[in-house]
């Protein structure tokens, strides 16, 4: 029996754990990670308006991992030794015979004054942080924003605050509170969503002139105050800051010897393969992977490269080689609550299709049933 650890309990963990199911292969299996427990982050945006609660989204895995055979260790990672082949935890060492690590990425939180900002992916407390703020507040100016790492631009997740940002719109105007507001979004990007593809573009910046939504774009970032965000273009007041940094990679990484990209995530290959270590797979927001630079950070890319680590993986434990690569993908509805606008882009189309109340929908009922396998 060969003895697999998977580092991590979010959308790339559990796919591989299902794939190395799929293969046949008499595994053990074990996750790392400090709870059995699976967030459904895509569902955060929901919170703020009461469309969810964070016991909507959280997932006990614990009857998922009994279905899967799975052993969960509470704990966290903290390093590596013996080539990969042990897994050092909080918990002790771990020994095994393949790894994939899943551990999803960290927020870089260098700009002055960044923690009088909320990170609103950063999972559900942050979320209800939001809530609170805005429910307490009779008007005033709410800013949203985004950047990425400056050591590697495409380590960023920008695309959710889009959504934030129209739910909130949404949000107020439901409430009948909107001309008590004024919203604001500002990136040091010139042209916002560009990664969602060039159609995205002026379809995102025609609906925030459409809904009031004043734009501060193409500044470099000087950092926040409890009432202002500092651009070196000039700064602007905002009562509350919601600001998803740039990404970078998990700590515990600065404790091993597996090689790392200019923006501190693991580097991998094609086949999410860690070079350098033998049957060592990354896949997910802890990776940096070859593709275009405008391959997502998403759960979505979350799943294809997990579902190619563990095809891989089992490959080589069965004594063959490790063929299996993603497909680079970015898929995803920008929802505002009660309406969607749906985006997609490979490397041979984008489509850009407009905002429908039907999108909604389709993205509420993607998210029960993608959540069903789990409870």
């Amino acid at each position: 029996m060969h003895r697999i650890t998977i580092v991590g309990s979010g959308f790339g963990a559990l796919t591989a754990v299902t794939g190395l199911r799929a293969s046949g292969l008499d595994l053990s299996i074990t996750v790392v990670s400090p709870k059995a427990e699976f967030v459904y982050y895509p569902g955060l945006i929901w919170i703020p308006s009461g469309l969810r609660t964070g016991d909507d989204l959280r997932v006990d895995l614990k009857r998922f991992f009994k279905r899967t055979g799975v052993d969960h260790v509470a704990a966290e990672a903290t390093g590596l030794a013996e080539g990969g082949r042990t897994l050092e935890t909080s918990a002790g060492p771990i020994p095994n015979d393949g790894l994939i690590i899943a551990s999803g990425g960290r927020f870089l939180k260098k700009l002055p004054g960044i923690e009088r900002a909320i990170t609103p992916c950063e999972g559900i407390s942050s979320a209800e942080a939001i809530r609170d703020r805005v429910r307490a507040m009779d008007g005033g100016s709410i800013a949203m924003g985004f950047a990425g790492n400056p050591n590697e631009q495409s380590s960023m997740r920008g695309g959710p605050i889009f959504e934030f940002l129209f739910g909130m719109d949404s949000q107020l105007r439901n409430e009948g509170r909107r001309d008590r507001f004024q919203l604001h979004f500002f990136t040091p990007a010139e042209k916002p969503g560009n990664r969602l593809g060039p159609k995205a573009v002026g379809r995102l910046l025609t609906e925030m002139a459409r809904l009031g939504i004043e734009t501060h774009l193409g500044h470099k970032l000087k950092g926040f105050t409890d009432r202002q965000v500092l651009t070196e273009g000039g700064d602007f007041d905002a009562d509350l800051i919601i600001f998803m940094p740039g990404m970078t990679g998990n700590t515990w990484f600065d404790n091993t010897d597996l090689p790392r990209s200019p923006g501190g995530l693991l580097q991998a290959d094609a086949q999410c393969r860690v070079p350098g270590f033998e049957r060592v797979y990354v896949a997910g927001d802890a990776g940096s992977f070859p593709g275009p630079d405008w391959m997502p950070k998403q759960a979505h890319m979350a799943d294809l490269q997990a579902r190619a680590a563990a095809r891989n993986l089992a490959a080589e434990l069965m004594g063959q080689e490790p063929r299996n690569t993603y497909r680079v993908e970015l898929l995803c509805i920008v929802d505002a609550n009660d309406r969607g606008m749906v985006v997609g882009r490979t490397e041979k189309y984008n489509v850009v299709l407009p905002s429908l109340r039907a999108f909604h929908w389709l993205k509420r009922g993607f998210e029960w049933w993608y959540l069903h396998k789990y409870r």
